[in-house]
């Protein structure tokens, strides 16, 4: 479903844009993504095993969330100014949690996209990478949209 390989990059690009002080909310988008892919791949992981029980994708799903978000929270990286900004929140929630709750929609249409077009080509891909290239060009995207959408309103 999703490659260990697209989990590395995303996560790179979380990195990266934390660290170049890029505004939260396009971080919190990349860190939204390395979520979906991470709970992706386990899921896929427990298939792989034959591992089953009961309610075992939700759970999956509330134990990546609260794996990854929790801890924001302890090590004050959620709600912290970035570069000077005047608060860190959008439409009264936090802006990493605004890009999670963004970056997860993304990445899902992202999964869709890659499999609607691997059906439409007799379950093979079109490009080559295309499990990586697609979820990266969608992320990108809208990196480049809230990017001008942020310089725009200066959130």
């Amino acid at each position: 479903m999703v490659c260990p390989v697209c989990t590395v990059a995303v996560g790179a690009g979380v990195g990266f844009l934390r660290a170049w002080g890029i505004n939260d909310i396009i971080t919190g988008i990349w860190f939204g993504a390395l979520i979906v892919s991470s709970i992706a791949w386990m899921i896929d992981y427990l298939n792989r095993k034959n591992i089953h029980f009961l309610f075992r994708k939700i759970l999956v799903i509330i134990a990546f969330y609260a794996l990854f978000i929790v801890p924001l929270y302890y090590w004050k990286i959620n709600g912290e100014p970035v570069m000077g900004a005047l608060g860190n929140v959008i439409f009264g929630i936090d802006k990493v949690l605004f890009g999670v709750i963004i970056g997860t929609i993304v990445f899902i249409l992202a999964m869709l996209a890659n499999n609607y077009l691997k059906k439409i080509n007799d379950n093979r891909v079109m490009i080559n990478y295309q499990k990586i290239l697609i979820p990266l060009i969608f992320l990108i995207i809208v990196s480049v949209i809230a990017n001008l959408l942020i310089k725009i309103s200066s959130i």
